[in-house]
Parts: structure tokens; sequence; C-alpha cells
């Protein structure tokens, strides 16, 4: 009995512990974020130093080729990434989950045709397909990355979506509820919902890592949040060229992108582990 008691719990354990570790990382950069609206060490577009200094006591991270404190420019790249990151996420709730909704309670013919637009859509490079968005707006801009990868998302989560509400939909209390009358819309927030959502839920913090990364590739590429933002993409970018003579331009940013995106996919496994009582029991 000891040992299945033991085996029950390692698990809720683990669960627990790849939570904390992704709530902590993620707060952190969150704190972060929020720390920039009011302070940072040095004026973000001012030139506090020499170029290309060496991490220091007043330069934590050193500085850039332009003389700029490189730890102001991560702190104020974690606000970018998270409105980017949320922003995207939201868009694509927004779409995806309507679409999936929709196409769960379609006709057949429609609801193949739906289905075929996701998969066709989600065979696309989200990069690929969040480049040619940005394009299509004829302008760089933080908006224009944000709305372009939340559009590409949406296919990903409109698919999930769908899956989702067609296997609660075939389910006895949902032709029950039909029968005794009730609405399609109270259906769907009543008990459509509210029994897909903590695994949309997982899915949108693992989305959430995508889109950051995307955002930084779309920076790194001159598509993404246009200067004076310090987006880590684009510091990343200025730092190739002196990668060799000053190496901490590129690690710093490139710790900051790690820590974010794992942090988010440590906060989804555990989100799965909480939400899925078969995956608490299992070893």
């Amino acid at each position: 009995m000891s040992g299945q008691v033991e085996t029950a719990t390692m698990p809720n354990r683990r669960g627990s512990l790849t939570l904390t570790v992704g709530l902590v990382l993620v707060g952190l950069h969150v704190a972060v974020a929020l720390l920039t609206l009011m302070w940072t060490p040095y004026d973000p577009t001012g030139m506090s130093g020499g170029r290309l200094e060496a991490p220091s006591l007043a330069h934590w991270a050193g500085t850039d080729r332009l003389g700029r404190d490189l730890f102001t420019q991560i702190m104020i790249g974690s606000r970018i990434a998270l409105i980017v990151g949320f922003g995207a996420v939201a868009i694509a709730a927004t779409i995806g989950v309507t679409l999936g909704v929709l196409s769960a309670f379609a006709t057949r013919y429609l609801d193949d045709i739906l289905a075929a637009a996701f998969d066709i859509l989600i065979a696309f490079p989200t990069l690929l397909l969040a480049m040619l968005v940005v394009a299509a707006t004829e302008s760089a801009s933080l908006f224009s990355a944000t709305l372009a990868l939340g559009i590409a998302i949406s296919a990903i989560v409109a698919r999930l979506t769908r899956i989702l509400a067609k296997r609660i939909l075939s389910m006895d209390y949902i032709t029950a509820a039909r029968t005794a009358g009730a609405s399609w819309p109270s259906i769907v927030f009543r008990h459509l919902l509210p029994n897909i959502w903590p695994m949309l839920a997982v899915n949108f913090a693992l989305q959430f890592g995508l889109a950051v990364i995307a955002e930084a590739s779309l920076s790194y590429l001159g598509l993404g949040a246009p200067p004076p933002n310090a987006s880590w993409g684009r510091l990343l970018q200025e730092a190739q060229g002196t990668v060799y003579t000053a190496p901490f331009g590129a690690i710093a940013p490139g710790i900051a992108l790690v820590t974010l995106v794992i942090g988010m996919n440590l906060l989804a496994d555990g989100l799965r582990d909480a939400g899925d009582p078969t995956r608490r029991g299992r070893q």
C-alpha cells in the first residue's frame, strides 16, 4: 500500500514543482516588465557608457555598440515580449475559439471545409505566415507583428477547439440539454467552453512561447518592432557583428529569451498535470 501511495504522490510533487518553477520564471519577467513602466537603470535610448563595455557594477550586462546600457535594453525587451505574447494569444484565442466552435456546430459539408482550411494554414510555418501578414500591412511595427502572429497561431487554436468541442457535443448530457430545450448559446457558455477551457489554457501557454520566439525572429529579420523598441531579436541582430569581441551582447538577450520560453513551457506542463487526473496518477 505504501508503494502505491508513493507512486501516486511523486507525479503530483513533480507536477507541482514544474508549475512552481514555470510561475517563478514567468513572474520574474512580468515583474521586470512592470518595473520598466516606472524605472530603468538608464535611459533606454541614451548613451550611458563606452562602446561594447564588458559587464561591470555600473553596467551589469555591459553596453552595446552605441554605448547604451544592455541590461536596460533587455528589461525593455521583456515588456515587448510579453506584450506580443499576450496580444498574439488573445487574438488567436478570439479567432480560433470562435471558428472552432462554429466548425463543431456546422453542417458536415461546412465542417469539412473549415477543417481542411485549418490543416492547410497549420501546414504553413508560423514564421512564414506571420511574415506574409506583416508584408501585407506594408509596415513593420509592434502592432503588425502581434496581429500577424495572432492570425498565424489562430489556426492551431481553431483546430484544437474543433476537436475538443465535437468530443463534448457527443456526450449524453449535451443531448439531454438539447432535448430539454436548451439554446445553442446556453450549451456553448454553460457546458462547452467550461469543459474545454483547461485544455485550451495549456495550449495558450505553449502558443505564448511560440509567439515570443517568432517575434524575436521577426525582429531579427527587421520585420518586428522598429527602433527604439529594444526587442530581444533586434538586440541579437545588432550583436551578431561583434559576437567574438563582445559575446555578452548576444548571450544576455538569448538567456532572457530562453528563460521566458522555458518558463511558459513549464507552466503549460504544470497546468496539464494539474488538470488531467490520469497524468497525476501515472508514473
